[in-house]
């Protein structure tokens, strides 16, 4: 992502800053997955298997990738004495 810097080199403030920004893309992400599932459940069948092969395995793949990232920055604020997230980030 644009500026972020490596996390093993990271200082305890920009790692705190790129937790939280990974915590907040995440969410958004998740929020997006949850609402495509409900729209799905108005769809055709067809309808509904499009998306589940196309759009949905897409939104899957990002929030991951963002998963992991936060991942990163847990540890380093871990590593550089800082408190762990409030709440466990969902797989």
């Amino acid at each position: 992502m644009d500026g972020e810097v490596s996390p093993a080199g990271a200082s305890i403030k920009q790692a705190l800053y790129w937790r939280q920004i990974y915590t907040d893309i995440l969410a958004m992400e998740e929020k997006v997955l949850a609402r495509i599932r409900h729209l799905m459940t108005k769809q055709s069948a067809a309808s509904r298997r499009e998306v589940e092969l196309t759009n949905v395995p897409v939104v899957v793949a990002q929030a991951e990738r963002f998963r992991q990232r936060l991942g990163y920055w847990d540890a380093r604020v871990e590593e550089l004495g800082g408190q762990p997230p409030a709440k466990p980030h969902k797989p």
